[in-house]
């Protein structure tokens, strides 16, 4: 499929896991794809593996908690491929913590990258995004869903990604641009492989945040990204859908 043909992205977190699957995916669809993270070597990495399978991507390390990087990510895409008819967000962070042990700066910086970085990539990429008629897909989590322990700055970063989510959709359905989410669980990435729990963590609650069959790799959350974001989702709008194998079932 070439969903994506004559269309251009921008990926934020696309260094690892989730969001290096979405570039991948995006650009084997024909799509011309920025990818953006903190990580420079990471994103060399996605970058080189897409483009020796005969893809079109380009890093530019940024910063989504930053309002200036975020500003000059978008400028940089339009200028590289004159338009954005798709802004996938799925740079994150994840912190576990007993919540009456979990420091004010370490609660700011979560929600400053998961949600607030969310919000500056959309209000920059928006009006290029109103000229395509493109679209918005945001990574938010099953976390925003239910009760996750230890996760109170994760889960209410996500939450409030869900809640801009549906603002965006409503506010900008008319004119052309749809806004969706994904909330995955059980995913195989290097952000969840260094989960550290508190040491007094009873790991049996963690069983409500565990597949029914077993976990999945990082390319089935971009599958259903890809679909979102292509005309297959055009009648989807302000959604999120879980790729959680049943977690909440």
């Amino acid at each position: 499929m070439k969903r994506f043909a004559d269309r251009a992205a921008l990926v934020t977190g696309a260094a690892s896991g989730i969001g290096r699957a979405t570039a991948a995916r995006l650009c084997e669809e024909g799509a011309r794809v920025l990818c953006t993270d903190v990580d420079a070597a990471g994103l060399e990495e996605t970058v080189a593996a897409i483009t020796s399978a005969g893809g079109a991507a380009v890093a530019r390390v940024s910063d989504v908690s930053d309002p200036e990087h975020c500003t000059h990510a978008v400028a940089d895409c339009r200028a590289r491929f004159g338009r954005i008819d798709v802004l996938c967000n799925v740079a994150g962070i994840l912190h576990w913590d007993n919540t009456h042990e979990l420091d004010l700066d370490t609660w700011e910086r979560v929600l400053r990258v998961n949600l607030t970085g969310t919000f500056l990539m959309c209000r920059e990429a928006l009006p290029a995004l109103l000229d395509s008629k493109g679209c918005i897909v945001n990574v938010s989590s099953t976390s925003a869903l239910a009760g996750i322990p230890w996760t109170a700055a994760y889960a209410s970063s996500k939450g409030g990604v869900l809640a801009l989510t549906r603002t965006l959709a409503i506010e900008y359905g008319k004119r052309g641009v749809r806004a969706n989410a994904v909330c995955p669980a059980s995913i195989e990435t290097p952000m969840t492989g260094q989960a550290s729990f508190p040491e007094d963590a009873d790991l049996k609650l963690l069983r409500r945040a565990m597949a029914l069959d077993r976990p999945r790799g990082p390319e089935t959350v971009a599958s259903v990204i890809a679909m979102l974001a292509s005309e297959d989702g055009a009648h989807i709008n302000g959604e999120s859908i879980r790729v959680d194998g049943a977690t909440l079932s």
